[in-house]
């Protein structure tokens, strides 16, 4: 069982969290103003990074809070976790 550091609560098992997807999507300042294409640019086109990937994490288990943590995809080694208004790390050491 992986082991997930919420802000909060501190490590959990992994069956306490769900997975948002990819974190930092910034959300287009006039949508009203886009394409088909770039609309569905936004809603589908993620990274897919090997590696170290920023995802969306929320607690369902515990607290219920949203947080950010950095984890490996190809290990599945979790990094640091931070809240969702903290700025983006560099890496995930």
């Amino acid at each position: 069982m992986l082991l997930i550091r919420c802000p909060w609560c501190g490590l959990r098992e992994q069956a306490e969290f769900s997975c948002g997807g990819e974190a930092h999507i910034v959300r287009p300042l006039k949508p009203d103003e886009l394409t088909d294409e770039q609309w569905a640019d936004y809603l589908f086109m993620r990274d897919n990074t090997k590696g170290w990937q920023t995802e969306q994490w929320v607690h369902s288990g515990g607290c219920r809070r949203w947080f950010n943590a950095q984890r490996d995809t190809v290990t599945y080694k979790f990094g640091i976790s931070y809240k969702h208004t903290d700025p983006k790390p560099e890496d995930g050491d």
